[in-house]
């Protein structure tokens, strides 16, 4: 029995690697490598070079690691870049998983856990939003990942095999054993470009609107720590795994912080009061998107341990600064 960690050489993938790794599983890792990094890959798990989307290369990683479950990161996630390139995100999300999920179902996979995102609401207000609430995804990357949300469900009614789908909000930090964290350099994050701002990594950074209906003008986003979104998809596995039905989870604090709010922070953290220019908003961003959590908390007993915004960008400002050494 094994778990399939595809994407596995990225941000969040890696960190499943480390919860996996860390409880005794055996762990194969999928990934191409064009956003992720091989020395990422805890040295426990199998790594295993290769697209999610090869139908013929997953079905024998299935068959030579005795794969079980599969946990599904890999995929494009850049918000802006989806609407100018929506072919790159239909390819490499929604027929990437659709490629993954046929192999996974010929495989005789049990168990299949989707990475999704708070993009699949869209416009919402200012309200948190819950599970039921409407989906109107406003981006090609919001409707990749509802496309794939819907196969899931499709292919579940039709054959042996239940999922979980994980709709996250911002996540952001860095693991507490500082062996992970957020590596890509151009990575659009806010809390990742403000520390590389602090560390003058960047001359600037940019604040997207300042005019929005929100308390100082600015979009307000939930941010988690990656460490307790990754403590999620683990008790969604032992959920699946003890027979409990596919479902469907918000992942999230119901905390709110606005772009001023943030910045503030890391500019405490980090003791420099770098530059950040206000502009014009960006197509396609709401004013607010925040959850309540509740969902997750009562079906899985979730309950954070990082809740805290100095914490996520004390840990996210240590990677960076780990990062920059490790690079000379």
């Amino acid at each position: 029995m094994a778990v399939l960690v595809t994407g596995g050489a990225g941000y969040i993938g890696s960190h499943m690697v480390l919860n996996l790794t860390d409880a005794g599983e055996k762990v194969v890792v999928l990934d191409n490598l064009v956003t992720g990094f091989d020395w990422a890959v805890d040295g426990r798990a199998i790594f295993e070079p290769g697209n999610a989307g090869d139908i013929d290369h997953v079905r024998g990683l299935i068959d030579k690691h005795g794969i079980t479950e599969i946990v599904h990161f890999a995929g494009s996630i850049v918000v802006p870049e989806s609407v100018t390139d929506p072919l790159k995100y239909y390819g490499n999300n929604t027929a990437t998983s659709r490629n993954l999920i046929e192999a996974a179902i010929k495989g005789g996979v049990k168990h299949f856990i989707f990475s999704s995102t708070a993009a699949v609401y869209g416009m919402t207000g200012l309200a948190p939003v819950v599970e039921t609430t409407p989906l109107n995804p406003m981006s090609p990357y919001g409707r990749s990942k509802l496309m794939t949300e819907w196969m899931l469900a499709d292919v579940a009614a039709a054959h042996p095999m239940t999922y979980g789908v994980l709709r996250y909000f911002n996540v952001a930090g860095a693991d507490p054993g500082k062996r992970s964290g957020q590596s890509t350099p151009l990575a659009t994050h806010l809390i990742k470009v403000a520390c590389q701002t602090a560390l003058g990594q960047r001359e600037k950074m940019d604040i997207f609107g300042t005019d929005y209906e929100t308390p100082d003008g600015t979009c307000i986003r939930d941010y988690i720590h990656v460490t307790d979104l990754i403590a999620a998809h683990a008790l969604l596995l032992k959920h699946l795994r003890g027979g409990g039905e596919s479902t469907t989870l918000n992942c999230a604090y119901g905390q709110g912080y606005s772009v001023r709010q943030v910045v503030e922070t890391v500019r405490s953290v980090s003791g420099v009061d770098f530059r950040a220019d206000e502009g014009p908003r960006r197509a396609g961003d709401p004013a607010s998107i925040t959850a309540t959590g509740e969902k997750v908390r009562k079906l899985l007993g979730w309950v954070p341990q990082h809740d805290d915004l100095q914490e996520i960008v004390e840990s996210a400002y240590w990677w960076e600064r780990h990062l920059m050494t490790r690079n000379r």
